[in-house]
């Protein structure tokens, strides 16, 4: 079997090197298509995955974005008939979508972002299957599968990913201090327009209020960090960014992916963003190792202070372990069912 994948973030390298090591194993072919956002073509190498680099960025502004969009559906399209592949894989990418239309190939995507309302409306009528979390807020459709799994599963379930302490050590990370990671996003994806997070004071004086409690504050960033914050921000290699989040004491996070990969690691989570998910209301629902400020100009300041009453909790990771145990028996092991579906599909061919 050949199979094409595309990425244009890294949340989607982590999310499907699994299912790449899977398929090269079984002896398939595997083209990715790759565009580099947030190092995501950094990451690429770390895994060893091969790729072909078609843009660097995704754009800043609309019309960017849609120049990109109009060339990758050109570009995905030419890679697809030199390597005629029997099914295209990912996330609701649309210019796949527009890729596996236009040459008669199914597509098989999970998507787990409510608010990639562009994406959605083109991969519902192109693509073959859409398979989303349980709990997906939006109704896409005959072509739609609900799963009762979460997309960070993907790579972070225990069948495939152990917490390495000493990973860390070699890479000048100490992962026994108590820390907290922050997690500012850039505020420019195509769902982020008219939305906008702190200024750099604003971050300055939220880092200073958490390493006042006596851990030390690491930073994740997608955009520069002021000269007060530089000295803050997270150096250690992308690869490596899970374990640093899995003996985190908490996680506060503009962005839902890392907010929810905290979740299922067992560590709770601070999510201050306007845009809601399912994925991260029952995080917070059923399990409690989440919590959504979505609403209100007053947002960061709540979350700040939660953040302070849970890192004054001293059986704070004994309790997220436990919440964690309870998440992982009710869901799905997803790499297997996603195998399992993309071998199905590219052996019946096409099926709108």
């Amino acid at each position: 079997m050949k199979a094409i994948i595309a990425v244009v973030h890294p949340a989607w390298v982590h999310q499907f090197h699994t299912i790449i090591e899977r398929l090269k194993q079984n002896g398939d072919e595997v083209l990715m298509l790759a565009v580099d956002k947030d190092g995501a073509e950094s990451l690429l190498q770390s895994y060893g995955i091969p790729y072909v680099l078609c843009a660097r960025g995704t754009g800043t502004n609309v019309l960017q974005k849609g120049w990109l969009f109009l060339r990758l559906c050109v570009e995905f399209t030419r890679q697809a008939r030199r390597f005629r592949p029997d099914i295209f894989i990912g996330r609701a990418s649309p210019m796949q979508a527009v890729a596996a239309f236009v040459t008669g190939k199914p597509h098989l995507l999970y998507e787990d972002t409510e608010v990639s309302r562009f994406s959605l409306n083109i991969c519902k009528r192109l693509s073959t299957k859409l398979l989303t979390p349980r709990t997906f807020l939006t109704d896409l459709g005959s072509k739609q599968e609900r799963v009762d799994t979460y997309k960070e599963l993907f790579y972070l379930h225990p069948s495939v990913f152990t917490p390495n302490k000493q990973l860390l050590r070699d890479a000048g990370f100490d992962p026994d201090e108590p820390y907290v990671v922050v997690r500012f996003v850039a505020w420019n994806a195509s769902h982020d327009v008219g939305k906008h997070g702190l200024s750099d004071a604003e971050q300055l004086k939220l880092v200073q209020r958490l390493e006042a409690t006596g851990v030390r504050v690491w930073v994740s960033s997608e955009k520069p960090l002021s000269a007060e914050l530089a000295p803050y921000r997270l150096a250690t290699p992308f690869h490596l960014a899970h374990h640093v989040l899995a003996f985190a004491r908490l996680v506060y996070s503009e962005g839902a992916t890392m907010a929810s990969e905290a979740v299922v690691l067992g560590v709770h989570a601070l999510y201050v963003n306007v845009i809601k998910s399912g994925s991260t209301q029952e995080q917070s629902e059923r399990y409690g190792l989440l919590y959504n400020f979505n609403e209100g100009e007053d947002r960061y300041a709540r979350a700040l202070e939660q953040a302070l009453a849970l890192l004054a909790v001293p059986e704070l990771a004994a309790q997220g372990q436990a919440k964690r145990a309870k998440l992982l028996a009710e869901k799905v092991d997803i790499n297997d069912y996603y195998l399992a579906e993309t071998y199905r599909l590219a052996q019946a061919g096409r099926k709108g």
